[in-house]
């Protein structure tokens, strides 16, 4: 495999889509070495097979607001790989999505699927649909749009959509119901779902509770302890709160939260009434922190800048996709950061990334770090086929033994000759090699 030689051609054929051909470049530069010395992978044409999806949904989305006005909006689902098992990932709704971004998700999803140890494929999907501002009579109308066109591709078996960005558990709720109807039939199809009707205890936390074990791996194995460290965290939905929730509990000092409007540093650190404050701010639906400093009097507010400015042991972004770029590296590394994780998917850019690996400060990427939310959602999908619910610390202690999992295969992959653990490397590798070898096995399709 040449890996220019097919990005030029990736690009060619699918121009203008940034955060997709930034996704594939990372993955094939980190696993060209492996893939090199296998020859059935070359032979079997994996990394061209691997790096399109197997199939996109586009479809038109009309509904009606409360008004009687009729919009019309954009659906997609990307069904990238599911070589391993059904194809599963999230849907966003959110202004910014796009082809190339719902692309990239779902080729990201492939190998942290993956990286879980459950069978699962990836995909991903969603809408340019806003939710912010609407009524849930509105949302409610929109999500049974939504899913009478989807309806017909997606099964337990064949294809389980989650949520993501802009798609929480109300939105999971009417898209279940309308499949419900539809389908004619109860099954598993959707996670993420209310527990009165097939969800999963500990799944709004799951994201962020998997990141902090797996970050307490990474600083154990560094001979370190979460204990007294002082984190930054970007964001302030379900994800960061999950994360700030846990890394308290463990021990550890969280300091910053941000929103599109700046962000906020309490050097006191967030405690139990802060955490529950974030998510009042959050339901809000006015998307601003500011007020957050106007409540709690100790912490300050920094208008239309990222936290990556403030001095901590261990800096999270948890909001979105290259959120901190080559700049805020630089700073963080200034400042003596001493480990970085991507609770968002892709949340650094390459320039931050190789910055980091560069200076051997251990960088755990999205599709390891993040891998609590799906594999929690692939524990829903276990519980809903058995028929049966498990309680909060049984799920968590799968989830802990998942994303322990995950941290050592990373580490076998990962470990260089000197000792320093190239997390992203390890994943993108240990990812990669489940699925190719799933794809040879299975031959050409």
């Amino acid at each position: 495999m040449e890996v220019k030689k097919l990005m030029d051609e990736l690009a060619m054929r699918h121009p203008g889509e940034s955060e997709y051909l930034q996704a594939v470049h990372e993955v094939l530069l980190s696993i060209e070495e492996v893939y090199n010395s296998h020859p059935e992978f070359e032979a079997n044409r994996i990394a061209e097979r691997i790096v399109e999806p197997d199939r996109i949904f586009t479809f038109k989305v009309p509904w009606v607001d409360d008004r009687g006005a009729v919009h019309v909006n954009i659906g997609y689902r990307v069904q990238f790989n599911n070589a391993i098992g059904p194809y599963k990932g999230g849907l966003r709704f959110h202004p910014s999505v796009n082809l190339s971004i719902l692309k990239f998700l779902g080729f990201e999803q492939i190998f942290k699927n993956a990286l879980t140890t459950l069978p699962m494929g990836g995909a991903k999907g969603g809408s340019d649909f806003d939710p912010k501002g609407k009524s849930d009579a509105e949302v409610m109308r929109f999500c049974q749009a939504f899913m009478t066109e989807l309806w017909r591709y997606i099964g337990p078996e064949t294809d389980v959509p989650a949520g993501d960005i802009g798609v929480g558990g109300r939105e999971v709720g009417y898209l279940y119901g309308m499949y419900r109807k539809l389908a004619r039939e109860n099954t598993g199809v959707l996670t993420g779902k209310g527990m009165t009707f097939g969800g999963s205890l500990i799944r709004p936390e799951a994201t962020g509770f998997g990141a902090v074990y797996f970050v307490r791996q990474m600083l154990e194995t560094a001979g370190d302890s979460l204990r007294g460290k002082v984190i930054a965290l970007s964001g302030f939905g379900n994800v960061t709160w999950g994360v700030a929730l846990k890394a308290v509990q463990e021990g550890a000092k969280v300091v910053t939260v941000s929103g599109p409007d700046g962000y906020v540093c309490d050097e006191a650190g967030l405690d139990g009434e802060k955490i529950g404050y974030l998510l009042e701010l959050r339901a809000s639906n006015n998307d601003v922190v500011a007020p957050y400093a106007d409540r709690f009097p100790g912490a300050k507010f920094v208008p239309g800048r990222k936290p990556w400015e403030v001095k901590a042991d261990i800096a999270m972004p948890c909001a979105t996709q290259n959120e901190l770029d080559g700049r805020d590296a630089e700073a963080l590394v200034a400042n003596g950061v001493k480990y970085v994780a991507e609770v968002s998917n892709m949340g650094c850019t390459p320039e931050a990334a190789d910055l980091f690996i560069a200076r051997e400060i251990p960088f755990g990427p999205g599709k390891a770090v993040n891998a609590g939310g799906v594999a929690t959602s692939g524990l829903e999908m276990s519980q809903n086929a058995m028929k049966m619910s498990w309680s909060a610390a049984e799920v968590d202690r799968r989830l802990q033994e998942i994303m322990t999992s995950i941290h050592d295969v990373c580490v076998r992959y990962g470990t260089g000759p000197d000792g320093y653990v190239n997390y992203m490397k390890g994943a993108n590798i240990a990812g990669f090699m489940k699925v190719a070898r799933s794809m040879v096995e299975q031959g050409v399709l």
